[in-house]
């Protein structure tokens, strides 16, 4: 053929093959027509579908390659995808500095750089998953907490899926005095303090909980609490506590008596 390279007709099958595989690539990378213009019309036809088939599947080799790294910590990229648009929102309202910091410090303890929607990912589990990966995510919390540790395991686990994670940042206000109660909180890690009328504080940290007395009560909060550093938390509402109370009513009356003595000690202040 015209073509044809004149030296290559006596080379060895290696040379030949390579130059063949050179002349092939170069159409199929779409970086031209090789080292020699196409003469017939044979040969440009063939050049030409080449040249697409190769464009072709150049572009499904990007597309996937894209899709793979993607793919790779997607979660981290819909965390970064999330806070573009709190960072809008903040320069939207023109929010200032230290209110934008401290929103971003939220979003770095909060979500640690990783995002995943947890509600979805668990409504899809069967129960005995559910309650396992849930059991797991709380163990420190159940190992730390005196009231989990000697109660009905049956007890424990119908608490822990009724309960939501919270992050609080020092100097957040987590309950405040005269405010009806809708929440009780357990601390995971973290220091709060329990401020009262009488200016007295009073320090709880890992493996304690508050904010039971409204929800026994049924009345207002006796006390602000404040988080001293930060505080990864768990809250039961009012409804959910009470469904559980309700199956176990010994465990009410765990939480009456921790209640009662902090009310007298309100009460002496």
């Amino acid at each position: 053929p015209s073509t044809a390279v004149p030296h290559l007709q006596n080379d060895s099958w290696g040379k030949q093959y390579s130059h063949a595989l050179f002349k092939a690539m170069s159409h199929m990378l779409c970086i031209g027509y090789g080292q020699q213009a196409p003469e017939g019309m044979t040969d440009v036809w063939l050049t030409m579908l080449s040249m697409i088939v190769g464009a072709t599947c150049y572009a499904m080799f990007i597309g996937h390659a894209t899709a793979l790294i993607q793919s790779l910590d997607s979660s981290r990229r819909q965390y970064q995808e999330k806070y573009k648009q709190v960072e809008q929102y903040m320069s939207f309202h023109k929010l200032p500095g230290d209110t934008r910091q401290r929103i971003h410090e939220y979003y770095e303890h909060r979500y640690q750089g990783k995002m995943f929607d947890e509600e979805n990912i668990l409504g899809e589990l069967s129960e005995p998953l559910k309650e396992e990966i849930i059991n797991f995510n709380c163990r420190n919390l159940v190992a730390n907490m005196p009231l989990f540790a000697n109660a009905d395991p049956n007890f424990v686990t119908a608490m822990l899926t009724k309960l939501r994670f919270e992050v609080f940042q020092p100097g957040d206000f987590i309950i405040r005095e005269g405010t009806v109660g809708k929440k009780m909180y357990f601390i995971q890690h973290g220091v709060v303090s329990i401020l009262t009328k009488g200016n007295k504080e009073t320090k709880l940290s890992d493996g304690s909980y508050f904010g039971e007395i409204c929800l026994l009560t049924r009345g207002r909060r006796t006390a602000s609490v404040r988080a001293d550093t930060y505080c990864r938390l768990y809250s039961l509402s009012v409804d959910n506590f009470n469904e559980v109370l309700e199956e176990y009513p010994m465990m009410r009356r765990a939480f009456e008596t921790v209640a009662m003595d902090r009310l007298d000690r309100i009460g002496e202040d």
